[in-house]
């Protein structure tokens, strides 16, 4: 039997093929007890399917628009419109429009319908598709339904609809149309309910937006609505709008747009007790569906009805807690220069090592910082340093600790104090520590990678739980952060003092470059050198500038100099082939996998630089370094006290220079780590992919590290759970993570609060002295990185793998960061004027602006 009709009670969840997501969601609203859905039925996908299958010619165009995978937009107009044209004039085949005829008479043909396009790919939770596909109101009479039955087939293939199933990967064909037929609400006022403030993401807060007459002049733009806040039975905020028109239903058919008299447009469209009665309504729905809706709804004769629930895709998750209580979490990707969401596997590597009080959520890490704002005393030091290295996350968080009740304080027991630098703690300057710390990683890693070649199956498992104490040893142990912070606290006191006495700012900046043990400088320094063993050889430059196979070193053998490009290649993988651009998430694919995402690097450097640049670069910022401090201490013996200030600063820059450097290496250390972990548990993976249990090697970061081991021991795998994990992660990579969230789902923004600066001004924090002019290149991904000498960096987050592109420019701006993160380190190290967290840098910059980048004082104009 077919199934060309079903009426809204016959329809759940289940049926969202038959009746798309808006029509499944109405089956679900009508049955639930107080809310009222306009009496109706869907035209099933089936009769679209039928009445569509039957035009040879139609089928020849959908055809071509998948088949070819058409994506100029010219091209995709005019297959569209011929689509379009041929369903119009389809006839609907005699058994459907019976069955339509049959439903239309129980409601009565004299009713007034609301024609809806409900497609099967709509109202899911990674795709809304909202107002992809028609809708047309107050249509009256058994014709002109059928009309807009097939104008609702036909706005299927709208420019704009097609062009939206190609940008979220859903094939044209899979796509069917279903066609909610519905007695017409003349609606007062109408609006949109969200359950969840779409705004700040607080679920608490429900927001509702109302205007008066049909909804249709509201979702279209035409007029501005009045908005309503409220929390739990109490309205918190009211945003009363000027309403000039409002659409309203004609009675012989259609709508028409009508001019609101004067004394109504700054009216209040609903009422305080409807707004609270909505309010409850909303609850309901969202308590059904499980998940914050927005909601579409109409007031007429003093009933709400509802005629559309769907889920909110934009909302960032939540950290799930076994408490009811309130919660203050930091995002890891800001501290860490990678906000991309993390893979499953390296998620829980991330777990397994840090000692931090860790949360996910949208595939990102987030620490709970609740108990050290809870203490009066912690939450002193967390503040002031956090305020070193992120303003905006300092100011979010004081925001939230300014709100009464939300944390409450904890004066029994204080939390653990987490460790920040002071200018006032006593430095002490040990020259071998650093070196002896490299020594002790490299001595730990080299065991690991002989122990670990004798193992394989579960006994890989064991023993990379039983080298997670070592790692967390060589990672975490009290020389590492004794050396972090008698770089932190040199740096600080150089600046404060040197201000003090000599009215110089930010002087560590300079006496920072060309330091010791500085791994991350040197790795980018180093790819100069690989690009002077390629510079003779024209064949190799060709070869690379043309390939993409990750495979590509094997054959550079035949061309001339291939051996030599190749053996310098080699060797700097030997060494850095274990970076890559968002390196803490393990499952990332490293440079020794594919060196092709160095190769932009390697022949940028060939046409920017002329030979022994790196020995050049290294010397010149060095003798600046050394020139500043001989220039200060100079200066600081014709003061008073002079003989002992000048000692003293001399005592702090060695310390500066003998371990600012050290600040890079720890990650390094990590992340060669990591990468022994994982070329271990690839081996794995080749084998269950050989067994057939899994269809790819990279299908095992779709896992946790426990659920991995289980898969290796039993030899067994539930493939949906791999399908699962990937859909999630797509859509996670979608959504951008705040800086610092609360339980209730809540963003909060901080600002910057500076003063004195130009108009125009875009505000970064300042974390690499000095003023320079030049293009911005704005740059998503390290393989697009086509840039000329002079250029200004432009990107959302740098961290070590982006270092080599440092060694081109004259500047750098991102998004996230702070003082002491990598970028900013090296743009230091480099002489680089930087300014980093700017909200929005690389849309609010554009590609190819003249811009001026004032590292000192934290600020870029465009010129």
């Amino acid at each position: 039997m077919n199934n060309y009709v079903l009426e809204f009670e016959k329809i759940d969840q289940t049926n969202k093929a038959l009746v798309g997501g808006k029509g499944a969601n109405l089956g679900e609203c009508a049955q639930i007890s107080d809310v009222q859905v306009p009496t109706g039925f869907c035209l099933t996908t089936e009769a679209y399917q039928r009445a569509v299958s039957e035009n040879e010619a139609l089928q020849a165009l959908l055809h071509q628009l998948s088949a070819q995978k058409i994506t100029n937009q010219d091209q995709i107009s005019k297959i569209g419109q011929s689509i379009r044209v041929l369903i119009e004039e389809i006839e609907i085949p005699r058994e459907i429009e019976a069955e339509i005829t049959d439903h239309l008479a129980k409601i009565g043909f004299e009713q007034a319908y609301a024609i809806r396009s409900s497609a099967t790919a709509e109202d899911l939770p990674t795709a809304s598709f909202a107002g992809q596909h028609d809708t047309y109101l107050n249509i009256i009479g058994k014709t002109e339904i059928l009309k807009h039955i097939k104008k609702c087939w036909a706005s299927l293939f709208t420019d704009r609809a097609i062009i939206y199933r190609i940008q979220n990967n859903f094939e044209h064909t899979d796509v069917q149309l279903s066609v909610v037929i519905q007695q017409m609400v003349f609606p007062s006022a109408s609006g949109i309910l969200f359950t969840a403030d779409p705004i700040t993401g607080n679920r608490k807060t429900l927001s509702i937006d109302a205007s008066f007459g049909l909804g249709e002049a509201l979702v279209s733009g035409l007029v501005s609505a009045d908005v309503y806040k409220v929390q739990e039975n109490t309205i918190i905020e009211k945003n009363i709008a000027t309403k000039k028109l409002a659409i309203y239903s004609i009675k012989t058919g259609g709508t028409e747009t009508k001019s609101l008299p004067a004394a109504q447009q700054t009216n209040q469209t609903i009422t305080d007790h409807q707004i609270l009665q909505l309010e409850q309504l909303g609850r309901s729905i969202e308590a059904y569906f499980g998940k914050p809706q927005d909601i579409e709804w109409c007031l007429a004769d003093d009933q709400f009805y509802i005629v559309q629930s769907r889920p909110i895709t934009t909302l960032f998750p939540v950290p799930k807690e076994a408490d009811n209580e309130n919660h203050v979490y930091l995002s890891v990707g800001h501290q860490q220069m990678m906000t991309d969401p993390i893979k499953p596997l390296g998620l829980a590597f991330y777990l397994l090592i840090t000692p931090a009080p860790m949360r996910i959520a949208g595939g990102r890490l987030f620490v709970d910082i609740t108990p050290n704002l809870a203490a009066p005393a912690s939450r002193e030091i967390l503040i002031n340093g956090i305020g070193q290295s992120d303003p905006l996350m300092k100011d979010a968080i004081e925001t939230i600790v300014a709100r009464k009740g939300f944390i409450e304080t904890n004066t029994t027991e204080e939390a653990r104090p987490i460790p920040t630098p002071s200018a006032d703690k006593p430095i002490e300057n040990i020259p071998e520590i650093a070196t002896n710390l490299i020594a002790n990683n490299e001595a730990s890693l080299a065991k690991l990678k002989q122990t670990i070649q004798t193992k394989s199956g579960s006994a890989v498992f064991d023993l990379i739980l039983e080298d997670i104490p070592e790692f967390k040893r060589v990672l975490f142990n009290a020389d590492n952060l004794r050396v972090l912070l008698s770089a932190m606290n040199a740096a600080t006191w150089l600046n404060e003092k040197m201000q003090e006495w000599l009215g110089e700012t930010n002087v560590a900046d300079t006496l920072s470059q060309s330091v010791a043990n500085n791994i991350t400088a040197e790795m980018g320094l180093e790819l100069l050198d690989v690009a002077d063993a390629i510079r003779p050889y024209p064949e190799v430059i060709a070869f690379l500038q043309n390939t993409k196979d990750p495979n590509c070193l094997e054959k550079l053998g035949d061309l001339q100099g291939g051996e030599a490009a190749r053996d310098a290649i080699t060797t700097y993988l030997d060494k850095y082939g274990m970076r890559c651009a968002g390196e803490i998430d393990i499952s990332r694919t490293r440079w020794s996998e594919d060196p092709t995402i160095l190769i932009p690097m390697i022949l940028s450097n060939i046409k920017n630089f002329q030979p022994n640049a790196s020995h050049q670069k290294f010397e010149q910022a060095r003798q600046e370094a050394l020139q500043k401090e001989q220039d200060l201490l100079a200066r600081l013996k014709n003061l008073p006290d002079g003989e002992q200030k000048a000692a003293k600063t001399k005592e702090v820059i060695t310390v500066l220079r003998n371990l600012t450097g050290y600040r890079e290496y720890p990650k390094y250390g990590m992340i060669n780590r990591y990468f022994v972990y994982k070329q271990a548990l690839l081996k794995e993976a080749a084998q269950l992919v050989q067994a057939g249990i899994i269809k790819e090697p990279e299908d095992i970061f779709y896992l946790d590290f426990e659920e991995l081991h289980e898969v290796v021991r039993t030899k067994q795998l539930d493939y949906t759970i791999i399908t699962t994990r990937k859909a999630d992660y797509n859509q996670f990579d979608k959504l951008t993570p705040p800086r610092v969230l609360t339980s209730d789902g809540e963003i909060i923004t901080g600002k910057y609060k500076r003063e004195n600066l130009p108009s125009d001004a875009i505000i970064g924090l300042p974390v690499s002295s000095g003023t320079i002019e030049g293009r911005a290149r704005v740059i998503l991904n390290m393989a697009d990185a086509n840039l000329e000498e002079g250029d200004i960096l432009i990107t959302p987050f740098t961290d070590p793998s982006w270092t080599p592109l440092f060694v081109s420019i004259k500047g750098l701006v991102t998004e996230v960061g702070g003082l002491m993160t990598h970028g900013a380190v090296i743009a230091r190290e480099y002489g680089l004027p930087a300014v980093i967290g700017v909200e929005n840098a690389t849309t609010r910059i554009q590609d190819g602006d003249h811009i001026r980048v004032n590292g000192t004082e934290g600020y870029i104009e465009i010129l």
